[in-house]
Parts: C-alpha cells; structure tokens; sequence
C-alpha cells in the first residue's frame, strides 16, 4: 500500500487527536492525582513490573475513552454523506476498513507506547537494578484493547449511524469496565470483582497495584489476547458488511473469543495473580536478605541490619532472630503477615522501613524483631497504637534512652506518647533482669500473635 494513503488519513482524521488525548490523560492522572501509583514501594515508577500494572490499570478510563473516540471515526463517512459513494468505488470496502481502523489503532497504540517510554526512562532513572521482560506481556495486551476497542467502536458506529452512537459507547464501554473491574478486597489475598473470576478478567484494566512482586499469570494474557482479538475482528467486519444478516455473522468471533477467553482465564483469583519468582528470588548479604526486585536497597540495609541482629542477639539470647530477609508471602488487607521465629520480616510497604534513613533504620528493624507487627503498618493501613508504642518501649530499652512515638506513619504520636508514658515509667523502675523477662514475653506474644506485647511489658496490669 502506498504511505501517501495512511499519512493523508491520519491528517484528516481524529486518530491523531485520539491518541493525543490518551496520551495526555494518562500523564495527567499519573502525576496531578495522588494516589497509591505515586507513592512509597508501589510508585508506577519504582519497580518494570508496578509501571506497566500501572499504566494498564488506566485503562478504567483510557478504554471507553479509545471506544468513544472510534465511533466518532467511524461516524465520518455517514457524517460527510458519502456512504453510498464509496460502495460503488471499485476499491474493496476491506481495504478501508482496514486504513480507517489501522490509522487509528497506530495513533492509539504509538500514544500508549510513549506513556510506557516514559515510565521506563523513569524507572531506569530511579536505578531499578532488577530489569527483566516478563512485564512486557502487560502491556502488549493493553495497547491491544486500546486498538481492538476502537475497532469496535468504529465497527458500531458504521452500524448504527447516529450522533449519539460515540456517547452512549463510551459510557456503556466505562459502565462495563466499572462493573468487571478487579478491587482488593480486605477478605482475600488478590483483587476480586463483583462478577465472577473469569467473567471478571474480561474487562482490559487490571487491580489496583498492592504487592509489587504480583504479576500476571500466563493464562490471563493468553485468554485477555483470545478475547480483544474477537473484539477487533468483529469490529473490521462491521465496518465491512451492510446486510442485516451478514452483521449478525460480523458478530462470531466476538462470540467465540469470548468464549474460548472463559475457557482460559482462571476461575480462582490466586490463579490470577502470582508471584513473579525471578523478581523475589533472594539476594543476600551475610544474613540479610532482599528480593531481587530490591537488590539495589540491600547496600545501605546490609550495614543497619547486621547492626540490628547484634543488639537483637543481646537482648533476646538464644530466642533472637538470626536473618533479616524481605517478606515474599501475599496476604490480605490487614492479614497478619508470616511469622518466622529466626527472621526479621522485612515489608518496604512500611515507612518505618521502606523510607527510614540509614542512621533511624537499625532502630526501626530492632523495633520489628523484638516486637514483630501483627497488624502492618503501609499506605493503606495504619496498624496499631499499642503495637507501636510496644516497640517504642522495647526499643528504648535497648539502646538506653527514653522512648520515642513511631513517626511518618498514620499513627498519631499524641496516642502513642499516652500509652508509652506510664508504661516506661513502671517498666524503667524494675530490675535488669525482669525487664528482660519482660522484653522475652513480649516477643513470644508477638511473634505468636497472641496477647498484647505493651500489657505484658507493663506486668499484665491495666493501662
């Protein structure tokens, strides 16, 4: 085909205007709305794999978006009134369809292209050391709805030719999306739907990013693939086909992509989204250990963790961790994490791990050893007061200063000073060796999630 035709397309139609608002949406939500894409250890930019969840879990919006406007494209012909001239051309009526679709896919599909050129370089610049392709997969399938929704919406509009076709589109579009779309749930491990699984996954936008080391199972995208490939096909065809009869045929492979898509896709959510095993594999200094999506941390938390592990060894004896090592375990919202009894957990979702400088962190990872959360603490959720004020106590102790409240999380340093108080005072009164019973029989309660460390570091007694 001569390039003269495609670049005269693009010129005079919306494809370039659909993939520049697209485009400038997408950056726009990405840095002028907070969020949890713009923070702490699941900012878009941190981690491949977060930056192209992110960037697909935009499509709760670019989707309908990319629907609307192709209707509008495809609208043109019926616009400019020359319908009944082009079917008496002798060129066939696939080769535009072809050229009308193309155009616009290629504009959609380039701006979604530059959106991921620019969270690459981003995470490039913030020294992700961990590269890898696996995330690549994430956002084919996303370009592809993009192009295959436009299609579509493209092929509708050629069959119901009305001004009021590319509205309703993009709201049926965004309403179908909103009713599928993955939400995490506080009862399970993975994002859920209101739908069933499968049904679910149907919808091209993805979960809201809560674990960094998630990422895709191979079934989904080969299912999400099936499906937006029947989307497309169906969407050339109606742009083709003008007999009632051969529109309803226009509509079987949007029929049995979805069907074969329902075969694929995963009816359990924890067949959804696994973990990414090269991303979490361990890299270790001596006993501390991180995973390999982190390894670039493990520098300035190598020295601070041996540190913490020596005072930890002093103060516990025989029971005291021996390893720090970075959580890899999927949980719920607000489940209690794994409890190992010879490692420190390491979760960078904590900022009192996650965001501590070098010097505040050797005491924030002896906090967590001797005192382990049982309610963690991130963007999300706030853990507790006790717990906090637990570990400022039995921190205190160990380095022989007076307790200071747990700052930079959304625990509130008034509570905490309230509940440490006449704890330190009683605690500071007793013997050496009953405070260090103290400290033992808080961390055994800890560790065990059982009991409350700050009441048995207070004797048991009312607070």
């Amino acid at each position: 085909m001569n390039l003269r035709i495609p670049l005269i397309e693009l010129r005079r139609s919306v494809a370039p205007w659909a993939g520049a608002v697209v485009l400038v949406a997408a950056l726009a939500f990405l840095h002028l709305i907070p969020g949890a894409w713009a923070q702490d250890s699941t900012l878009w930019t941190a981690q491949w794999t977060s930056m192209a969840l992110w960037t697909r879990y935009l499509l709760v919006f670019l989707w309908p978006i990319a629907v609307g406007l192709g209707a509008l494209q495809g609208l043109r012909d019926h616009r400019s009134a020359m319908a009944e001239l082009l079917t008496s051309t002798p060129r066939p009526a696939r080769h535009r369809a072809v050229l009308l679709a193309g155009t616009t896919a290629f504009a959609l599909v380039s701006a979604f292209t530059l959106l991921v050129l620019v969270g690459a370089v981003r995470v490039l610049a913030g020294g992700a050391s961990f590269t890898h392709l696996g995330w690549l997969p994430i956002s084919l399938v996303a370009a592809l709805a993009l192009a295959a929704g436009a299609a579509l919406g493209m092929g509708v509009a050629r069959t119901l030719p009305s001004v009021l076709t590319p509205p309703v589109l993009a709201l049926s579009a965004f309403l179908f999306v909103n009713f599928l779309r993955q939400v995490q749930s506080s009862d399970h491990v993975l994002p859920t739907s209101a739908a069933p699984n499968a049904l679910s996954l149907l919808s091209p936008p993805v979960a809201d990013v809560r674990d960094t080391l998630l990422t895709l199972s191979f079934p989904v995208h080969l299912g999400q693939t099936l499906w937006l490939l029947g989307m497309a096909a169906t969407g050339l065809a109606l742009l083709t086909v003008t007999r009632p009869r051969a529109r309803l045929l226009a509509l079987t492979p949007l029929l049995a992509g979805g069907a074969l898509a329902l075969l694929v896709l995963p009816a359990d959510p924890r067949d959804t989204y696994v973990v990414d095993r090269a991303a979490a594999a361990q890299v270790c200094d001596g006993p501390v250990c991180v995973t390999a999506a982190r390894q670039a941390r493990l520098g300035t938390l190598a020295g601070p963790g041996k540190e913490a592990l020596r005072l930890l060894r002093g103060s516990l004896g025989d029971r005291a961790p021996v390893a720090l090592r970075e959580t890899t375990v999927p949980r719920a919202i607000s489940g209690t994490p794994e409890r190992p009894r010879d490692s420190v957990l390491l979760d960078f979702s904590d900022r009192m791990i996650g965001q501590t400088e070098s010097g505040r962190l050797t005491r924030a990872l002896v906090g967590q050893g001797l005192v382990p959360l049982c309610r963690p603490r991130s963007t999300i959720e706030s853990g507790t007061h006790e717990e906090a004020a637990a570990q400022a106590v039995a921190t205190a102790w160990v380095f022989g200063e007076e307790p200071r409240p747990i700052e930079g999380t959304m625990l509130s340093t008034t509570d905490q000073e309230d509940l440490i108080r006449p704890v330190w005072k009683r605690f500071a009164a007793l013997p050496r060796d009953e405070q260090r019973e103290r400290i033992g029989a808080a961390h055994a309660a800890a560790v065990a999630c059982s009991g409350d460390p700050l009441a048995l570091l207070n004797g048991g007694g009312t607070r």
